[in-house]
């Protein structure tokens, strides 16, 4: 028996006594599923549980999802990042809805074809919900794989990715597809660990693993050298006019785009100068409360913020004036300007 076929069975075997109790695995519904992939890209788990829960109680069907309003459904999502997920969430419900009749397609190309899906998400749900032999090649599982094989093709080009998921699907068995990847999800998320050492103790697989006999689990998987994060300096603009504060869209393309934002300009204003900016925008810029720095990272860009609080006389039309009530309720705000919502509630 090949060393992939082991692999296979040790797992399944391993998953039911060992997988964590997770709200989206609690069945195998498409939407469900569905949802709780595309929240746990780039987001950890715990932070998504209550998120998936909100979501799905403002939101329980895909009709719901098709049929809500952008800005509800950015409310949902704040703070979880990545917004272009949530926005192809409701493109791809629209479309099940127009085009598949409301009922989620059950092939593997049928799923690739919805907006925001792409070949990891499309194997997950295929397999966990149609148990099919769909592998979902993810980090996790690429770090299992090239462990255990000693593979030190690089893990970033999708050649490695391809030939990965080929091999994981020819032992993917009938009956036990969904099983076999999450227990590779599982496996790679509480033993096999992405930072620090793995729990080779409590793997399931240390019989089979080459870099377990060979102490050479640092050398795996082989990826690109990161690049640096370009840095950039932003002043941010924390208005208030009465008892409410500006905000303004960003525009529809770029980072953040269609998001919610205090008034900001590039680069780093002293205290004049941003007087002086408040003033251009017609604002009527009366006293400077205060001052605060913060830095938001993204995966390839840092903002280092200087954000003013000053109270205004004017609100003048080029920017929303909201309360506070609004800001934390209904209006969406990314988490590169949470800090200046959390400033606002303490001020006030």
């Amino acid at each position: 028996m090949n060393k992939c076929k082991k692999l296979a069975q040790y797992l399944v075997a391993w998953y039911p006594n060992h997988a964590r109790d997770l709200p989206w695995r609690r069945d195998t519904e498409p939407y469900h599923v569905w949802l709780s992939e595309i929240m746990l890209q780039q987001t950890r788990v715990e932070a998504v549980k209550e998120y998936y829960k909100r979501f799905l109680n403002a939101l329980p069907s895909i009709e719901n999802l098709a049929a809500v309003e952008e800005d509800h459904l950015l409310k949902l999502w704040e703070g979880l990042g990545y917004y272009n997920r949530a926005r192809n969430l409701k493109k791809a419900a629209v479309t099940i809805v127009e085009e598949w009749d409301g009922k989620f397609p059950d092939t593997y190309e049928g799923i690739l074809s919805l907006a925001g899906i792409g070949e990891y998400t499309a194997g997950a749900i295929g397999s966990i919900c149609f148990d099919l032999p769909t592998p979902a090649v993810d980090g996790n599982v690429l770090r299992v794989y090239t462990r255990v094989m000693e593979d030190a093709s690089n893990i970033d080009k999708q050649s490695t990715k391809k030939k990965i998921r080929e091999q994981l699907a020819e032992v993917y068995s009938k009956g036990q597809c969904g099983t076999l990847t999450q227990s590779l999800m599982e496996l790679g998320a509480t033993v096999c660990l992405p930072n620090g050492m793995p729990k080779c103790e409590e793997c399931p697989l240390m019989t089979l693993c080459g870099a377990k006999a060979h102490d050479t689990w640092q050398k795996y998987p082989v990826r690109d050298e990161k690049k640096s994060r370009r840095l950039e300096d932003k002043t941010v603009f924390v208005l208030q006019c009465e008892d409410r504060i500006a905000v303004r869209k960003r525009t529809s393309k770029g980072l953040l785009s269609g998001m919610w934002e205090f008034p900001n300009v590039e680069g780093t204003l002293i205290e004049q100068q941003a007087a002086d900016v408040a003033g251009q925008w017609n604002t009527a810029p009366e006293q400077m409360q205060m001052s605060f720095q913060y830095t938001h990272v993204f995966t390839h860009v840092e903002w280092r913020m200087l954000a003013y609080y000053m109270t205004c006389s004017q609100m003048c039309e080029e920017f929303q004036w909201v309360t506070l009530e609004e800001l934390e309720h209904e209006v969406a705000v990314p988490s590169a300007f949470r800090p200046c919502v959390d400033i606002v509630k303490q001020v006030r």
